[in-house]
């Protein structure tokens, strides 16, 4: 069991390395090499341009301004400069929200920390009850300050029951006021939105086929049916899969052509060569770009012939479509209505915003989606299983005392003091960091394959998946599997009858893991994030050996979103932390505090001057974070309850039985009262912007701004005729509409909107730049200010998975 001095080791050395990386991190985000790595936001906004630019040769590479140095940590008030609403303004209301949950943490552990520590630690030291239990159990100096130490059937557990409530009555309060604030910016940031496509399309799915009928002429007949007065016209969906692959092989191809060329013009004298075998590794000896440059040939003949087929083939066409309407109050009867008799057919819903489309899952037939969510299920729960093993092992590193009663024979090894405290003080924290790396894209993989459409979607599903492992693995698995090892010659020796009393004084001294697992992954983690190491070394290879041009040198720099699936679940792994050792170990609050406060600090700065958001979903992961709090909240109770019952608090221990129902009440109440606003419209909100749009623009022509919103990326590399066979046609508006619905546009698979049902609202994804001018500007490509300024023309949001 670490102790006092192990726990001390472990915050020197995760002290130190945060430290370290946020040296690191000042000194190389002032030299003008790197500044593409540690400012790529603002060069996509067009706020910034290249420090390169002038100067001497040395001063393109290093930073000659000695001043610079001494004010290396200004990028701290820096990140505190830029308000809220600038903030929505140049990132988005996701970005703003999630900045939002880390100062919730702040907000909710500042005075649960002061009265914890202020109240509890006396109280529990004062007992002293695992002075007389240390020959039985495995105990350290930080168990004493927990509620194990307080004696049982004592009258000192009402303290901590009356906290309990007073903490509960506290987070919900919070949360409320929270929700309440979310909510109000989700709408009033709905309502600022100007003109985009998803306020006036609804996406289509298992759409019946019609005997001597197209999918496409099903659909214009049914919503020129059903919807007469609102419908104005759809763009089919094919499946262009395969097509897509053949572009994503061609452009790696094109990569290594590039990279080859550019190292030829470097060393003129010796053209590049390379083995025409598998993998390069045998074969004929060739002249690379020779080689490339026939390969590509070749490909551009098969994605000629791929297209054609997309082109010609009927078959090619999905049962789904992209419907719009000539009102947004039409869209959302639409996508919030039953369309047939039949609940399984016509089923419509809110289409995602074009660049949050995952186009590759556009085409899984719509029936076999509840099979491959089961399948998935299943491998979910197979693979939390499967985790616990390693976790095992890490809860025995944990706690080398314990192991060593279980395996004497380790003793000599681990006795060594200095081995002994970091392998109980910062091994345990790092090593579950390390079985937890790959754990996000293997979850991210499985949600995939479960067909959602949307890359919103893909995203929460992935994060609840994730949450759900850290729940069960990290920390339950951390209690059971650590109790298991350090208890083992307890549970051998004694009456089956005082097993449940040694468990439940062991609970609280899973603490120690814990923090020393905060310190590791929420501060020298946190550190690590801003250092941004793996994506400064990949720039500076892509820029080495792949960049040409300007466009590809914007390609290398490229710097993603937050990681939402991995960062959300953590971010709850330490409210459950907080909540649940507020009452059991109060001592574990600082450290969940400095969390919450450095990580704030750090992701503001990456937001504002890093983080492009590949898509705005207006706050739509709210409610899964409100949830999840909640469940901490119910956590807690429970492990309290079941604390209490082996202390001998009969009298007690019944108070907390009313607080979970409590909570559930409160949580029923913020559902229905807060909820809807996120997932569903209101048609009078739609009304207002039509009115609105309608006296403001009398004379707009809505369908040729529709025209290409759903646009598959690949069709962007089509011909300007080919283009006419799918897409509706936005020239020749004034034929009939009958003409301009039938022909379809979309291209790779359904595009299905988000499974819950959120209106998609992100800003215009600036770093994709579009392959022709828009016919309607609504916004340019290089402001800054976009979450307010959405009107931004659809061909410019996509997601386009065959770039490199």
């Amino acid at each position: 069991m670490a102790t006092l001095g192990d726990i001390g080791v472990s915050a020197l050395i995760n002290i130190l390395t945060a430290f370290a990386f946020l040296l690191a991190f000042a000194l190389l985000r002032i030299q003008p090499i790197n500044d593409r790595v540690y400012f790529p936001k603002w060069y996509i906004n067009g706020g910034r341009t290249s420090p390169r630019r002038g100067g001497n040769f040395v001063a393109k590479f290093v930073n000659l301004n000695c001043m610079t140095y001494l004010t290396f940590l200004n990028w701290m008030p820096q990140a505190l400069k830029m308000s809220e609403t600038e903030i929505i303004n140049h990132a988005g209301l996701d970005s703003a929200v999630f900045l939002r949950i880390y100062t919730l943490g702040v907000k909710i552990f500042v005075p649960i920390t002061v009265v914890a520590l202020l109240i509890l630690i006396p109280v529990n030291v004062s007992s002293g009850t695992l002075f007389f239990l240390r020959k039985e159990l495995v105990v350290s100096d930080i168990d004493k300050l927990s509620i194990s130490n307080v004696r049982p059937e004592s009258i000192r557990f009402f303290v901590h029951i009356g906290l309990e409530y007073l903490f509960t009555i506290w987070i919900c309060y919070m949360l409320y006021k929270e929700y309440d604030n979310v909510a109000r910016m989700r709408l009033h940031f709905l309502a600022s939105q100007r003109r985009r496509a998803e306020q006036f399309t609804v996406v289509v799915r298992n759409v019946p086929q019609m005997s001597g009928h197209s999918i496409s002429d099903s659909v214009d007949h049914f919503f020129k049916t059903n919807h007469p007065d609102h419908y104005l016209c759809h763009q089919a969906v094919y499946n262009a899969n395969k097509f897509a692959k053949l572009v994503r092989k061609r452009d790696r191809l094109q990569n290594w052509l590039d990279y080859n060329q550019l190292k030829f013009e470097r060393h003129p004298e010796k053209r590049p060569t390379k083995k025409a075998g598998f993998l390069g590794l045998w074969g004929e000896r060739v002249d690379s770009i020779d080689f490339y440059k026939h390969q590509i040939k070749e490909f551009d003949k098969k994605m000629a012939l791929e297209r054609q087929k997309v082109l010609k083939d009927p078959k090619s066409i999905l049962p789904v479509a992209f419907v719009s309407f000539k009102s947004r109050w039409g869209a959302a009867v639409c996508a919030q209505t039953q369309q047939s008799k039949n609940p399984t057919l016509w089923l419509t819903n809110w289409a995602p915003e074009p660049r949050d489309v995952y186009w590759r899952n556009l085409a899984i037939p719509f029936v076999s989606l509840t099979i491959r969510k089961l399948i998935i299920s299943l491998s979910v729960f197979a693979l939390v299983f499967f985790y616990m093993i390693p976790i095992a092992f890490v809860q025995s590193l944990a706690n080398l005392e314990g192991l060593e009663r279980v395996a004497p024979f380790l003793r000599p090894v681990i006795e060594l003091k200095f081995i002994k405290s970091f392998l109980q003080g910062f091994l345990p924290g790092l090593a579950l960091k390390i079985f937890l790396y790959i754990l996000p894209t293997i979850l991210m993989i499985m949600s995939k394959i479960e067909g959602h459409i949307a890359l919103s979607t893909l995203e929460r599903r992935a994060s609840a998946k994730y949450y759900y492992f850290m729940l069960v693995n990290v920390f339950l698995g951390s209690i059971v599997t650590g109790t298991a090892f350090e208890q083992l010659h307890s549970f051998l020796h004694q009456s089956p009858t005082q097993i449940p009393r040694t468990i439940g004084v062991s609970i609280p001294m899973k603490a120690t893991f814990f923090i020393t697992y905060i310190m590791v992954d929420g501060w020298a983690g946190i550190a690590s994030e801003i250092l941004r190491l793996k994506p400064l070394v990949i720039f500076h290879l892509k820029n080495m050996f792949l960049v040409k041009t300007e466009r590809d040198r914007e390609k290398a720099m490229d710097p993603g979103s937050v990681d939402y699936p991995e960062t959300l679940p953590s971010l709850q792994l330490y409210f459950l932390l907080g909540i649940v050792y507020a009452v059991v170990t109060p001592i574990l609050l600082p450290f969940i505090l400095v969390f919450f406060a450095f990580a704030y600090l750090v992701y503001r700065h990456q937001i504002i001057n890093v983080y492009n958001p590949q898509y705005e979903s207006g706050a739509a992961f709210w409610p899964h974070v409100h949830s999840r709090i909640i469940a901490s909240l119910l956590i807690s109770q429970l492990l309290l309850m079941g604390l209490l019952s082996t202390k001998k608090a009969a009298n007690s221990t019944p108070l907390l039985v009313i607080l979970p129902i409590l909570t559930l009440a409160f949580h029923k109440y913020c559902k229905n009262r807060f909820e809807p606003a996120f997932r569903k419209y209101p048609l009078e909100e739609a009304m207002a912007k039509d009115i609105m749009d309608r006296t403001t623009e009398p004379d707009l022509n809505l369908k040729a701004f529709l025209a290409d919103a759903y646009l598959h990326p690949i069709f962007r590399t089509f011909e300007e005729e080919e283009l006419v066979e799918v897409r509706v046609d936005k020239v020749r508006v004034d034929r009939q509409q009958s003409y301009a619905d039938n022909a379809p546009t979309s291209d790779l698979s359904s595009p299905s909107p988000p499974h819950e049902v959120y209106h998609s609202t992100s800003p215009p994804h600036h770093s994709y730049q579009p392959t022709s001018p828009p016919q309607d500007v609504y916004y340019h490509g290089s402001t800054p200010q976009y979450a307010y300024n959405f009107s931004s023309p659809p061909h410019y949001g996509y997601h386009y998975e065959a770039e490199p």
